[in-house]
């Protein structure tokens, strides 16, 4: 009795030390509500957090989360400094750094808008007044095509999105662009003074999606490939939906997008 004792000891001794340990992944958390949100005091939430915490449930890995700036964050990404971040729009530059899982967690029908001081005399009827007027933007982000690509455009990168409104509310830009949809949404946890800013007449109507992205690096691993595969699971049982309802944001499905 007591040498099958010690037998079983040894045998459990044995396994844990020869057990695969359980993998960390790094998340960057950009404030970019609802997507992504940083406190104060660096504390994160929002959908991408509710995501990766789900999965969690499923994959032994261990979340290490990482509050960063926007273009920080995406840098680190590119960099494999860090695992994933989420909120990202697919295009084909950012395919070149990085890996997008499928499908994306954020569909909308909205809306690329522009946001001006309620005080200021500017008026934006069409894409061609946007000339001369001086455009914050997320150091880093994707927009709609022809203005990403513009050259003709002063743009004046800001680190976030609530980066960008302050420097609109002092005067260092004239125009702010933003998700239509989600600029009110995001006015909230920004504590930005609404009634001192605008929405502009113009808008660029698009199917905008957001999806979660890994690095290169960690794109090989087995890690990743069990992340995808229950990120599909989590839509086909209805699940990621139940997630980012709690956001407003639509239902998620397995669609085919077009880029």
């Amino acid at each position: 009795m007591r040498l099958s004792i010690v037998s079983l000891l040894l045998v459990l001794i044995s396994s844990s030390l020869y057990a695969e340990p359980v993998q960390r992944v790094i998340v960057a958390v950009d404030h970019s509500p609802p997507y992504g949100v940083v406190s104060e005091k660096g504390h994160v939430s929002g959908a991408v957090v509710d995501i990766m915490r789900e999965l969690q449930r499923t994959i032994p890995m261990k979340l290490e989360f990482v509050a960063c700036p926007f273009s920080r964050c995406l840098k680190m990404l590119e960099q494999n400094e860090v695992d994933v971040m989420g909120g990202l729009i697919r295009t084909s530059e950012r395919e070149q750094k990085m890996q997008f899982m499928s499908p994306p967690y954020m569909m909308l029908s909205s809306s690329f808008g522009f946001y001006a001081r309620a005080d200021r005399d500017i008026v934006i009827n069409r894409y061609q007044d946007l000339l001369g007027k001086r455009i914050a933007v997320m150091r880093g982000a994707a927009y709609f095509s022809r203005f990403d690509n513009d050259s003709s455009l002063t743009k004046v990168e800001a680190l976030s999105e609530g980066n960008a409104f302050e420097m609109l509310l002092k005067d260092r830009v004239e125009l702010v662009i933003s998700v239509e949809d989600t600029a009110d949404h995001a006015s909230g946890y920004l504590q930005l003074p609404s009634q001192q800013i605008v929405k502009m007449p113009y808008r660029y109507k698009d199917i905008i999606y957001g999806h979660m992205a890994v690095s290169k690096q960690f794109a090989d691993t087995s890690l990743a490939k069990e992340i995808q595969s229950q990120l599909h699971a989590l839509v086909r049982n209805g699940r990621l939906t139940e997630l980012v309802k709690a956001y407003n944001l639509p239902a998620v499905t397995l669609i085919k997008e077009n880029y």
